[in-house]
C-alpha cells in the first residue's frame, strides 16, 4: 500500500467521517452534528487519510492552553495496522505542539488492548482511570504524552 495522503479535514469530509464512526465505535459513535462540530469546532485540528480518493482515518484533537486532548483517532479496519494511525497522531501532534501544546491526553478503554499498545508504542502513559466511562461500563484510562522535547 502506498502511503495516503494526510490533510486537514473539510466539509465535505463530514460523510466518510461519519460512516467510519458508525463502523468503528457502534454506540460510542459520533453522529453527523458532532462530527461536523469536532471537525471544524473552535480549538479543534481536524486530519484525514486519504488513499485512493477515499478517506481511510481521521484524527481530531481540542486545544486548551498548554493541552491537547486527542478527541479521537480511528483507521479503517483494512488499513489498520499499516501505519496510518502513526501518520495521522504524527500529524496532530505537530499541530497541536506548534498551537502551543506542550503534552496531550486521551482516553482509551481498558478492553482495548491493541490500542493501549499503540498509545504506549508512541510514547503515552497511563495517568489516571475513569470508572465505567464508556456506554459499556467499561473503564477509561486516561494517558499523557509530553510534547516538549519533539520540538526542534
Amino acid at each position: 500500500m502506498s502511503t495516503p495522503e494526510i490533510r486537514p479535514a473539510t466539509e465535505s469530509d463530514v460523510p466518510a467521517v461519519v460512516g467510519l464512526e458508525a463502523q468503528l465505535f457502534g454506540a460510542d459513535a459520533w453522529g453527523e452534528a458532532a462530527v461536523r462540530s469536532e471537525l471544524t469546532g473552535p480549538g479543534r485540528q481536524a486530519l484525514v487519510a486519504v488513499a485512493s480518493g477515499s478517506v481511510i482515518g481521521y484524527a481530531v484533537t481540542m486545544l486548551a492552553g498548554d493541552l491537547a486532548d486527542l478527541q479521537r483517532i480511528a483507521v479503517h479496519p483494512a488499513h489498520q495496522r499499516s501505519g496510518v494511525a502513526g501518520l495521522l497522531l504524527d500529524g496532530v501532534a505537530a499541530g497541536v505542539r506548534a498551537g502551543g501544546a506542550d503534552r496531550m491526553l486521551l482516553e482509551v478503554s481498558a478492553a482495548n488492548a491493541p490500542a493501549i499498545a499503540f498509545y504506549e508504542t508512541h510514547g503515552f502513559t497511563r495517568i489516571d482511570v475513569r470508572r465505567r466511562y464508556y456506554r459499556d461500563g467499561s473503564d477509561a484510562l486516561v494517558l499523557s504524552r509530553p510534547l516538549l522535547e519533539e520540538a526542534s
